[in-house]
């Protein structure tokens, strides 16, 4: 039997963010925790518009949204908000938006957070991920490596912080005839740490050792295979055939670089990365011809930035259309729980749910996203 689909209307209501909830059975009352002061000020006004860009849409009076300014990894303005939106008698809140604020909620155990954040996509006990979770990259990449037909696969990030949590999320992929690549974040060892995986040296002096051999001889066959290899930079194939990078920004770009620069043939490996958001960046890398990574649904992306950007005359950032949804899916639970939600037990339920991002459903109680895989080809995103 075919799973049912449900499309959820984002009925986001933010008409006065100072005003109080009618006390009424159908009463919602959201709160927001995103940083309005500080240094990622900018992140919490982008995700306040997107909420009052949505109620000009719309207009219920039974959902009240209260901000509060959590800051950003700021545990005592954080809990100086949860307090007022306790006070409030708010159960619901969307927010915070980084993981490292969640060691800081333990204490509240009657209120639900809802963040965008993507590091833990696994429900807790008053805490629900709706980020684009590795977990749920990892699965699209694990199907497409699968309907590739490829034999062995080099999963490469990098040594940082985020190392032992990458780490532990990718001890369960499915993915056959695997190989962990740890490479530095340093540029000038990079490069040294990707000609090892590569068995570079190795195979430019193979190079060497045949043009030498060519040189010798006398015959047109000869002449046009040294021709040819003027052309090369190495001889034999690198023992891999897919490689995933997880990584992001300049740090990406110089895996990228420094791969192409090894003499990968990207015609026989597959080269794959996590989400990149559709940033047009990557098209400035120029040595990487096809690069595939698994992202929200495109087109309903560009419409919504091209909406925000009418509007306000500025770009969106990325995490708004995450809490956009987030508010989306409180009230369908909402609607669907005959208007009382108690915990985040509510939101694990059978149905798959269609919000901005895409297609996404409660599996083994973690939130995992149904991704599309795009194709960076020609300074193009193609849904592949």
């Amino acid at each position: 039997m075919l799973k049912k689909i449900i499309i959820i209307t984002y009925i986001l209501l933010f008409n006065n963010f100072n005003s109080f909830a009618d006390e009424n059975q159908k009463s919602l009352k959201v709160g927001l925790l995103a940083p309005f002061s500080g240094e990622y000020k900018d992140m919490g006004q982008s995700i306040m518009l997107s909420l009052q860009m949505a109620l000009k849409e719309i207009n219920d009076d039974n959902i009240k949204i209260y901000p509060r300014d959590s800051g950003f990894n700021n545990p005592d303005k954080l809990i100086q908000s949860v307090e007022s939106l306790k006070e409030e008698n708010i159960k619901i809140v969307i927010g915070p938006i980084s993981h490292e604020d969640f060691k800081n909620l333990t204490a509240y155990k009657n209120m639900i957070f809802i963040s965008p954040s993507n590091i833990n996509p696994k429900v807790q006990s008053n805490i629900l991920s709706v980020g684009i979770s590795l977990e749920s990259q990892i699965k699209s990449i694990e199907d497409f490596i699968k309907k590739n037909k490829r034999k062995k696969t080099i999963i490469m990030y990098p040594k940082n912080k985020y190392t032992d949590l990458i780490d532990a999320k990718i001890n369960n992929i499915s993915i056959n005839n695997k190989k962990i690549f740890r490479y530095s974040a340093d540029p000038k060892i990079l490069t040294s740490d990707i000609e090892k995986l590569t068995n570079y040296d190795q195979r430019k002096r193979n190079l060497i050792s045949r043009v030498k051999i060519l040189e010798e001889k006398d015959d047109e066959a000869s002449k046009l295979e040294l021709k040819r290899l003027e052309q090369e930079y190495t001889i034999g194939k690198v023992n891999f055939d897919s490689v995933i990078i997880i990584d992001f920004g300049d740090s990406l770009k110089s895996v990228l670089t420094s791969l192409v620069y090894s003499d990968v043939d990207q015609k026989e490996v597959l080269i794959m990365t996590v989400n990149q958001w559709f940033d047009k960046s990557i098209f400035l890398e120029n040595s990487i011809k096809n690069l595939y990574y698994p992202s929200v649904d495109i087109k309903n992306f560009q419409k919504y930035k091209t909406k925000y950007f009418k509007v306000y005359g500025v770009q969106p950032t990325e995490i708004t259309i995450l809490t956009y949804d987030a508010l989306g899916l409180i009230y369908y639970i909402w609607k669907k729980k005959n208007y009382n939600i108690s915990s985040t037990k509510d939101f694990i339920i059978k149905d798959s749910i269609k919000g901005k991002i895409g297609t996404f459903k409660f599996t083994e109680g973690k939130l995992i996203q149904k991704l599309n895989i795009y194709k960076v080809s020609d300074k193009k995103f193609i849904k592949f």
